[in-house]
């Protein structure tokens, strides 16, 4: 079982990228977290260049999404909406939409901030454009607010409930990829 991590920070030590790490280490057995790391280098989305190569990262986000049997993406927020260059990534493997590697494929939105309210915003306008792509998004969700000190020396979210709901948010997630059809029905 393979859940693709996506960090919609660009930064290489945030918060998001750390809470993706926490997260794979709350997977149950026989399930793996692999982060997706080019978010950077992927182009700007630009419809004259739909049938035109776009670039390696692009075509290894499409092959990940592809393997992966589940898809977690852990954002911040910036001026109240989730960061520019995920949207821009979004957009390109949102085409055709018909056969987007994000459609039918289960999607878990979580997300950490500095302020208090965990990127609240950021991950609605997220789960707004993963529906219009059809990618069944989980009804949990996770908001790590004052992320800069949210976390153990080891890793973990010092508050053992939220610790907690991200175990759940896991396990929630790997049941989703390994029965979509019953599993999802609450997407």
């Amino acid at each position: 079982m393979l859940i693709l991590g996506i960090s919609g920070s660009l930064r290489r030590e945030s918060s998001n990228t750390r809470l993706l790490r926490a997260a794979a280490a709350k997977l149950p057995p026989g399930a793996r977290l692999r982060v997706f790391d080019a978010l950077t280098a992927i182009p700007p989305f630009n419809e004259d260049h739909e049938k035109l190569p776009a670039g390696q990262a692009l075509f290894q986000l499409r092959r990940e999404l592809t393997a992966a049997d589940a898809v977690l993406i852990s954002t911040p927020e910036y001026n109240g909406s989730f960061p520019g260059q995920l949207k821009n990534a979004l957009d390109w493997v949102s085409r055709p939409l018909q056969t987007s590697p994000l459609r039918g494929r289960p999607i878990a939105v979580i997300g950490a901030s500095s302020g208090i309210f965990g990127a609240v915003w950021a991950r609605a306008d997220l789960r707004r454009v993963l529906d219009a792509i059809g990618a069944p998004v989980l009804d949990e969700e996770l908001a790590v607010g004052q992320a800069d000190t949210a976390f153990t020396l080891r890793g973990d979210l010092h508050d053992p409930d939220a610790d907690a709901a991200l175990a759940a948010l896991m396990a929630r997630l790997v049941a989703a990829a390994r029965s979509p059809a019953t599993a999802c029905a609450a997407c």
